[in-house]
């Protein structure tokens, strides 16, 4: 069995890329180096070539709250082509399984809580992440259409916010979370007194380490066969404040943290309901603890 997974040098591709070769499966990585998913013709003759069995999509283009709502065109329109490129080639080549990873961005901004994949459009979305949260619901369908037109046996999965090693800790573009891991071991290597995070710190979130994802795909991709996307997290959240402290602690940085209101703060709450995921047999194995400790290691030993 042959498995492609695009996005490979990511976050989550690499996470899954890994945990692939370790069960000793036949794996492909893309990342724009081999293949640009952007060029149409380069992706269909590089399918058709390889003949894979299951492609697994983590390929995006990705950014926290201000990449989001600033380069709101490059995120509706390369992501639109990207996932378009890769499913239409997958299905010339008749490709049994693929599974597209979309992103909890998808559900609406004031959503009951904790938030069932039947809730998805039946609500206005969060404005600042708008334009990438419809291309992933484009996604969404275009698996869904597939499947209903031509019987294809392809899922989508919806991850919350996901980090670990292997991150983008660039604090013009990056998620919460590492932008975090950067500010605060960047002021303690610096002696600075005062770390200033963006808005409230009132929002709260759900928080699902890459190696633990990467268990769930690929569950998924053995188990999971419905037209209705399926949570990817924990069930568990906690305020971003919180999530401050632990990383202010754990990276050993003893100055204060100010907060800048004028920023905005996002969705008011995101966690998922995983009754789904977990029916399946799944668990998350990696607390949030130990995985703000491994972020702030890694961080460490690649960023100066």
């Amino acid at each position: 069995m042959t498995i492609v997974v695009a996005g490979y040098t990511g976050l989550v591709g690499s996470a899954i890329f890994e945990v692939l070769k370790a069960r000793g499966k036949d794996v492909i990585g893309i990342n724009s180096k081999v293949v640009n998913l952007l060029h149409r013709e380069a992706t269909f003759e590089f399918i058709k070539e390889k003949k894979p069995d299951l492609i697994i999509d983590s390929a995006a283009i990705v950014g926290g709250i201000g990449a989001n709502n600033e380069f709101r065109v490059e995120f509706l329109s390369k992501n639109l082509q990207i996932q378009c490129n890769l499913m239409d080639a997958a299905h010339e080549a008749d490709v049994e399984r693929f599974v597209f990873l979309g992103s909890s961005c998808i559900y609406p901004r004031e959503c009951p809580q904790p938030i069932k994949e039947e809730y998805l459009m039946t609500g206005p979305l969060e404005s600042t992440n708008s334009a990438y949260a419809v291309a992933k619901i484009a996604g969404v369908e275009l698996i869904k259409s597939y499947r209903k037109q031509y019987s294809r046996r392809w899922i989508s999965l919806m991850p919350t916010n996901v980090y670990g090693p292997r991150d983008s800790f660039d604090l013009k573009t990056s998620h919460v979370f590492p932008a975090l891991v950067n500010r605060y071991v960047t002021a303690k290597g610096s002696g600075a007194a005062e770390v200033t995070l963006w808005g409230t710190g009132e929002p709260k979130r759900e928080f699902l380490h890459s190696s633990d994802l990467a268990t769930a795909v690929l569950l998924a991709s053995e188990k999971y066969d419905s037209d209705l996307h399926l949570n990817i997290g924990t069930g568990e959240d906690l305020s971003i404040k919180e999530l401050a402290a632990k990383v202010s602690k754990f990276s050993g940085f003893t100055g204060h943290t100010r907060w800048d209101s004028s920023k905005p703060d996002g969705t008011p709450r995101k966690v998922l309901d995983v009754s789904r995921l977990k029916a399946l047999g799944w668990q998350p194995k990696v607390s949030i603890d130990d995985g703000i400790k491994e972020t702030i290691q890694y961080f460490e030993a690649n960023y100066n």
